[in-house]
């Protein structure tokens, strides 16, 4: 058989050498998940890696009841057979959300959560949807009678006993409506004080379920070992020959790594792209407004529910609070597993990856603040590669 035969069976074979130089190896290996490393211990919570709080957290991830009309749960947005998201535009829980629900998978490694980072802890990030009037949309005097009278063996055989509920308003909060308000405002500062207790458990409780969800390896993971070891990758670790010209994209002209970079495909910062406004959504600032917010929160590291000591909280302390690169910058996905999840953006704005690749080639301006992007320039052929590989992240 002649060189050039030879060479074309192996690449027809999907088996054939991909060239990459040594510091493109050193990049793609670590981007696959063999080089992430073990997941820090959260001293905010203390029951963080606990099997018993997370059995517990896990109750009530699924629980409805959590919920003003009964009918919403953490699941119902986070669907655990669509990678904890639910391929919505924009997350709908007891009315429409603003934003795109965002997948689980390895969340527990971020420093902030949400689009735009607004809570700083998963724990803290797990008590917002409960209060927000357009998701679970409840209020913390009802969740904590919802413990006491459906849950409390459970509650208390993690957290120890439930303060006495007993003349309690059953529904009171300080972002409720305007009579919860009120009920919350009525009661004394002991009462608040253990209704917060309770409130930041179920959130620690949830976050130790949370933490349990890992992301899964995928073709990309088994063909950047291959290559990491030197040996040729075959079967369902290799790349076809536009796989990896789109891996070379990604890792080089594209710059998608950039942004997109470690073993979850994600810097875990914030970035004004030039992600369009949805027209009938309200003004959406990204990161600029949600400094003030996770400063503010009676749940944050720096307040008195943080288990541990403040030696936690260097991200809170240090973080960048003013100046135009917050304006409607929005934290980095990771894009594992994203080939299958669209539509994209913090709210659904492109609905396939094709219209994303044609984004972030086109750098359009941003309608505020200073888009990171600048125009390049793709072929179609370099386009469809880079849309090859990216599947390879989700198989």
């Amino acid at each position: 058989m002649t060189a050039p035969l030879i060479a074309l069976v192996a690449l027809l074979a999907g088996c054939s050498e991909p060239d990459f130089s040594d510091a493109e190896k050193k990049t793609i290996a670590s981007l696959a998940l063999s080089a992430l490393p073990p997941l820090a211990p959260d001293t905010t919570n203390r029951f963080a890696d606990q099997p018993g709080p997370a059995a517990f957290g896990a109750t009530l991830f699924f629980e409805q009841r959590l919920s003003r009309d009964g009918n919403v749960a953490c699941a119902t947005c986070h669907r655990i057979d669509r990678q904890f998201q639910d391929d919505l535009p924009q997350a709908v829980g007891v009315g429409r959300t603003n934003r795109r629900t965002m997948p689980l998978a390895g969340v527990a490694r971020d420093a902030w959560f949400f689009w735009d980072g607004r809570r700083d802890s998963l724990w803290a990030q797990a008590l917002a949807p409960l209060e927000n009037p357009l998701e679970h949309a409840g209020n913390r005097t009802f969740y904590a009678h919802f413990v006491a009278t459906t849950l409390r063996d459970r509650y208390e055989h993690v957290f120890g006993p439930l303060p006495d509920l007993a003349g309690l308003p059953e529904n009171a909060g300080p972002l409720g409506n305007a009579a919860e308000r009120a009920a919350w405002d009525a009661m004394s500062q002991e009462q608040r004080d253990a209704i917060d207790g309770i409130f930041a458990n179920l959130g620690k409780a949830l976050a130790a379920f949370e933490r349990t969800i890992v992301p899964q390896e995928t073709r990309f993971d088994r063909f950047a070992d291959a290559l990491a070891s030197g040996k040729a990758a075959e079967g369902d670790a290799a790349l076809s020959e536009d796989e990896s010209a789109g891996l070379k994209l990604f890792i080089g002209k594209g710059t998608c790594s950039t942004c997109h970079n470690g073993p979850r495909l994600t810097d875990g910062a914030f970035h004004n792209t030039g992600v369009p406004p949805v027209a009938d959504l309200p003004q959406d600032r990204g990161r600029a407004p949600a400094v003030a917010e996770v400063e503010a929160d009676p749940f944050n590291c720096l307040g008195r529910f943080r288990d541990g000591d403040a030696s936690a909280c260097a991200e809170l302390r240090f973080m960048v609070r003013s100046g135009p690169a917050l304006i409607r910058a929005y934290k980095t996905p990771s894009l594992r597993g994203a080939a299958t999840r669209p539509p994209y953006m913090h709210a659904g704005q492109f609905s396939s990856l094709e219209a994303v690749v044609d984004h972030y080639a086109t750098a359009p301006a941003s309608v505020e603040g200073i888009s990171e992007l600048h125009p390049l320039t793709l072929t179609p052929p370099e386009r469809a590669a880079l849309l090859a590989f990216l599947k390879t992240l989700a198989e």
